[in-house]
Formats: C-alpha cells, sequence, structure tokens
C-alpha cells in the first residue's frame, strides 16, 4: 500500500509541478519510449550479467515483498511465543525424548499444526528442530549454543539480503546509464546540426530525458524498493532472534514462562504482544 502512495506522490508532484510551471510533456512522452528501452535495456541487461539466477529470482520475490509488507504480524509473534513456550515445558517436564516425535516430524505433531504459518517457514522450522537435536546430543552449553544459533541467523539474514543489494547496485548505477542515453541523444542531435533552432531544440530536450530518466528511476523508485526490502528483512530476521532467545534461557535452566517472557521482550514494539495477552493464551493451551 505505501509502495503505490508513494508512487502517486511522486508522479504527481513531479510531473505535475513541472506541467504547471509551464513544461510540455510532448517532448517527454516522444523521446520516453527509446530512452526508456535504452536505460531499461542497459540496466536489467547489466543486472542480470552481475547476478545468479538464484538471485534474480529473489529480487523478483522482493519486489512482491514490497508489496505485501513484513511476512511476520503481531498475532504470529504471539503464536511464536505458544509454540517456543509449548516445547520448552515439554522438556522441562517430560525431558528430551518426549520431544523427539515432534521434532523428527513435525507435519504429524499436534504441537507444530496448532502454527501453520511457522511450520511453513523452512528456516524457523529447521532453526528450533536444529536447536533442540543439538540439545539431545548434549550440546548444553548457553554460550556455545547462542553462538550456533547467531551463526545460523547470521548466514541467513546475509542471504536475504542479496536481493536488496543487487537492487540498489541497479540504482547506483541507474544515473550513469542515463548519461549514457543523453549523449546518445547529443550524437543524433549533432548529426542533423543543419536543422532549424525549433527542431534542434526538441532533439536536445528528448536528449536530456535521458538523463532526466535515469536519475528518476534511480532515486525516486529504485533506490527506495530497496530500501524498503532491506527494512523488511531486518524486520523479519527479529522473528528468529526471539526463538534465540527463548532457546537460550531454556538451556539456561529457566522456567518456561520466563523464558517466553525474555523472548517477549525482544519483539518489536510495535508488533510486541501484552504480557497479560500471552499470559491468557498459555493459560488456553492444552496440558501436558
Amino acid at each position: 500500500m505505501t509502495l503505490f502512495l508513494g508512487l502517486a506522490m511522486v508522479f504527481g508532484l513531479v510531473f505535475g509541478g513541472f506541467m504547471l510551471s509551464g513544461g510540455k510533456m510532448d517532448i517527454v512522452l516522444h523521446a520516453l519510449p527509446f530512452e526508456g528501452m535504452m536505460i531499461g535495456g542497459a540496466a536489467i541487461g547489466s543486472f542480470v550479467i552481475a547476478n545468479s539466477f538464484s538471485v534474480i529470482k529473489s529480487s523478483l520475490k522482493g519486489v512482491g515483498k514490497v508489496l505485501k509488507g513484513s511476512r511476520w504480524k503481531g498475532q504470529d509473534y504471539n503464536d511464536l511465543l505458544s509454540l517456543m513456550f509449548e516445547l520448552t515445558r515439554i522438556y522441562r517436564t517430560r525431558g528430551i525424548l518426549a520431544l523427539d516425535d515432534h521434532i523428527e516430524n513435525p507435519s504429524g505433531s499436534e504441537i507444530f499444526g496448532r502454527y501453520p504459518k511457522i511450520a511453513k517457514d523452512h528456516f524457523a522450522l529447521d532453526l528450533i528442530r536444529d536447536s533442540f537435536r543439538m540439545l539431545s546430543m548434549q550440546f548444553d552449553d548457553k554460550y556455545a549454543t547462542e553462538d550456533v544459533i547467531n551463526r545460523k541467523i547470521k548466514k541467513h539474514h546475509h542471504e536475504s539480503l542479496a536481493a536488496a543489494h543487487a537492487i540498489q547496485t541497479m540504482a547506483d548505477g541507474l544515473p550513469a546509464i542515463g548519461i549514457v542515453a543523453a549523449v546518445l541523444g547529443v550524437i543524433k542531435t549533432m548529426s542533423s546540426i543543419d536543422q532549424p533552432p525549433e527542431v534542434l531544440g526538441a532533439m536536445i530536450g528528448g536528449a536530456l530525458v535521458g538523463t532526466f530518466l535515469g536519475v528518476f528511476l534511480a532515486y525516486c523508485m529504485v533506490q527506495p524498493i530497496s530500501g524498503r526490502l532491506t527494512q523488511i528483512e531486518e524486520e523479519d530476521s527479529a522473528f528468529y532472534h526471539v526463538i534465540r532467545d527463548i532457546f537460550v534461557a531454556m538451556v539456561a535452566a529457566h522456567p518456561p514462562n520466563i523464558c517466553v517472557e525474555i523472548g517477549r521482550g525482544n519483539i518489536p514494539t510495535r508488533l510486541q504482544p501484552d504480557f497479560y495477552e500471552v499470559e491468557a493464551t498459555q493459560k488456553e493451551l492444552p496440558a501436558v
């Protein structure tokens, strides 16, 4: 929603101001298809050259993320706290072996089945499962556990930002590509130097559309998309940090409700559920 609102403001105010100041859109509209083909073709072609297929694919998905916003909502964090509370409670009361069926077969687990959105996120699911697997292999040092989980989250976060970095690189190159298109327009104008001034003026104006288009696309469209995608990836990574904090607190032998409260305290403020809301949800969960 914010993407469309921002684009409406950009186009409306930029071109509206241009026309209100006496600017004529006919030259811009005449040159736009040709300049756009040169600039867009060069930008997209360079993007394809510079990135692997997986990064290109994730970049296209990244634009979809910008349209939809962050993956994790307030209710998802509440569900995560409930899921981790259930797993932590079983571990504290019945031991690690009681979790074996849930960890090794999450698709058949009643616990994971209550939280389908979390279960569908491969990294969140694998992070939880692998952490409990480490615990079952007597890897129970809280500092070493935190370090290992941090490394996994850092690796995932680095990979998830590849699309945003690729889009940002394209934004950085667009002004220069616009200059290339403008230079080609000037070359075309110089070959028609015998034409009357009004014709040459229109040709020079068309050439300058290339410079305008490159800068406009870079700073008013592509770079903001890259920035918003980076912001979304940062927001979504907080979800995995909550898993880490709860698990490390569990390894440190804190009670399940304390582990969950430690995790709740690190949820982004605007998405953070109320203490009493979390407590009420825990009371509604099935008994162990």
